[in-house]
């Protein structure tokens, strides 16, 4: 599935879409470059979950724990993570096949830690289309 956007609240309303349609037990890999808006889209998903605290990338943290919502999200930017092993420091097995959903920002970087079933995201600009301008890519690889 692709989806375009011209505006942040496009892409947060594209976000809040599939936090609604999200199931327990899902994983997302957020992938796109910096400044593409991998956070906004985070942000409109956590709402879709009926996650009211605000949101923002746990970059030194790893892992932004919010309990609030339908179903509890695990918000993951591994952007830093300098050694693999860093994630079985942080028990990210306990995440990845919990009963929450875990989103994680720049997932390229842990690959082959994800679960086969990881749906991909990624977010791409297209200055020729406009400085807003987003194409959200949407897929489930095997």
């Amino acid at each position: 599935m692709i989806i375009e956007t011209n505006s942040e609240q496009e892409t947060m309303e594209a976000g809040r879409r599939l936090g609604r349609e999200a199931i327990s037990g899902q994983v997302f890999a957020l992938e796109g470059d910096l400044g593409t808006g991998k956070t906004v889209f985070t942000k409109g998903f956590a709402e879709g979950l009926g996650i009211l605290e605000p949101v923002s990338s746990p970059t030194f943290t790893i892992v932004q724990v919010y309990e609030e919502g339908r179903l509890p999200l695990y918000h993951f930017d591994v952007y830093r993570i300098g050694d693999i092993e860093e994630m079985d420091e942080i028990g990210y097995e306990d995440y990845f096949y919990g009963e929450g959903i875990c989103l994680v920002e720049w997932a390229d970087l842990i690959a082959e830690l994800l679960p086969q079933q990881t749906i991909h995201i990624r977010i791409e600009k297209d200055l020729e289309q406009g400085f807003d301008y987003r194409k959200i890519t949407i897929a489930e690889k095997e």
